[in-house]
């Protein structure tokens, strides 16, 4: 299960929309100095990806929530949008390659194969979509903000 904490923006009707910052493993990896990742993080702006989840409890804006989803529906996503219209690319290409014998055909081809896949990526994305699988789900609810304030020492009880 892939896990990660969310912020909730709102909830109604038993739909959280929720806000997950984007992180990288900079922090913790030994190769920083030789790696051009931080350099490229500088140079594209901080994104927040909003997701909605199905969840009957009540959340407040602000609370913090775990989100998961399981590695083989994200496994098979990923192998979906990054093998499919590579080897659509490969194929188109090797086929007008072999049939018109020239450059600018195969690579005519290869542009259509990647094409054609990655419309039909689209496609699959919506059927996809709509299965349990393939959504996310709420792991843990973390306390919501305001909940656990400290009260001073000398103030009187209400």
């Amino acid at each position: 299960m892939m896990k990660e904490w969310a912020t909730v923006v709102s909830w109604q009707r038993g739909v959280a929309l929720l806000r997950c910052d984007r992180k990288t493993g900079c922090g913790n990896c030994n190769a920083r100095s030789g790696c051009c990742v931080p350099a490229l993080n500088e140079l594209v702006p901080e994104t927040k990806h909003s997701l909605q989840v199905r969840i009957n409890k009540p959340l407040k804006p602000g609370q913090r929530v775990e989100v998961g989803i399981a590695e083989r529906s994200l496994l098979r996503s990923a192998m979906l949008v990054y093998l499919m219209p590579l080897l659509g690319m490969m194929l188109g290409g090797g086929l007008l390659q072999y049939w018109l014998g020239t450059d600018a055909f195969a690579a005519l081809g290869a542009l259509l194969g990647g094409g054609v896949d990655f419309m039909l990526v689209r496609r699959l994305d919506h059927h996809l979509g709509k299965q349990d699988d393939y959504q996310p789900i709420v792991l843990q609810i973390g306390i919501p903000p305001g909940s656990m304030d400290v009260q001073e020492e000398n103030s009187p009880l209400i």
